[in-house]
């Protein structure tokens, strides 16, 4: 089925399966719920309302670091976006595309009954980590909620992390669970973490949300949330404070290349340089460095 199929189906099978939501956090959100729940999001949207962070600020996201999205997050009242503690498939390489939510619960056989009675209404066998999955867009990151389970808590083997690789283009896995076939997965280019390793194919547990709000260690992450990961953890960044964050991290950037020419110089010790140069000469020298590698730097953004 190509993607704009994929897409349809989605929709389609979200249009069934939403009625649920309003007795209970099941499932997925209706597009205006999505809306609502979004609603300072300042980007495109997909068509069930997700936020779609364009593809511009996702590739600057890349040359983020933890401590650059530290900068702003918290300042904005934004406390519990960071995770840490996971293995991480690619340390060298970066994270960066937007949230697309799943949820489980462990297996609860009334729950189970309901759920698996909708997902035959909209034409499915079950509903299962493959009915998300299939729902991936290119750039989105699959953010899993599996509650910290090991055994059967496995979202994905090594042929559908292939399959997610393909489908969001690179996008990348953060799963508050496990995964599977570790030698066969981490021969794929694509970045991911996770809680633990285990043999066991996913069992006793059951989705109860498709991109609704999710909790991964200590954060809430919302769908269509910015995810940036690096070496040392994971951050999910509200999309209206995602301008802020690169550009800041600009300057960031260019304040750490000043300092160290003039650390290479010789001439000067920490404390008159670092962070604010002493010196109204220097601060002038600074300054006017700034602005022309900035302008330099953003000639560069398509």
């Amino acid at each position: 089925m190509t993607r704009p199929g994929k897409l349809a189906l989605a929709i389609s099978i979200a249009a069934l399966l939403t009625p649920v939501l309003s007795q209970a956090q099941l499932f997925t959100l209706t597009k205006d719920q999505m809306v609502e729940l979004t609603a300072q999001n300042p980007f495109e949207r997909f068509p069930d309302g997700r936020p779609k962070v364009p593809d511009g600020f996702i590739e600057r996201a890349r040359g983020l670091s933890s401590e650059e999205v530290l900068a702003i997050l918290p300042g904005q009242g934004f406390r519990n976006q960071y995770a840490d503690g996971f293995k991480v498939l690619h340390p060298g390489k970066r994270l960066a595309g937007r949230a697309f939510t799943v949820q489980f619960m462990p297996l609860r056989p009334d729950l189970d009954g309901v759920i698996n009675a909708r997902a035959k209404a909209a034409g499915l066998s079950r509903l299962n980590n493959q009915v998300a999955i299939d729902m991936l867009q290119p750039g989105d990151v699959l953010v899993v909620d599996l509650f910290g389970q090991q055994e059967g808590g496995t979202i994905v083997g090594d042929n559908l992390f292939y399959y997610i690789m393909k489908a969001t283009k690179g996008g990348g896995l953060v799963v508050d669970g496990a995964i599977r076939d570790l030698e066969g997965i981490s021969q794929m280019d694509m970045p991911a973490y996770f809680r633990h390793v285990h043999p066991s194919a996913i069992s006793n547990v059951v989705i109860s949300g498709i991109n609704i709000p999710v909790r991964i260690g200590k954060t809430t992450v919302m769908p269509g949330d910015l995810v940036f990961g690096d070496s040392e953890g994971v951050y999910f960044i509200p999309p209206a404070l995602v301008q802020q964050v690169v550009e800041n991290a600009d300057v960031i950037h260019v304040h750490d290349e000043w300092t160290r020419k003039k650390f290479d110089e010789g001439k000067y010790k920490s404390s008159e340089i670092y962070g604010t140069p002493r010196d109204p000469a220097l601060k002038k020298e600074y300054d006017e460095y700034l602005k022309k590698r900035l302008e330099e730097i953003r000639k560069t953004y398509k």
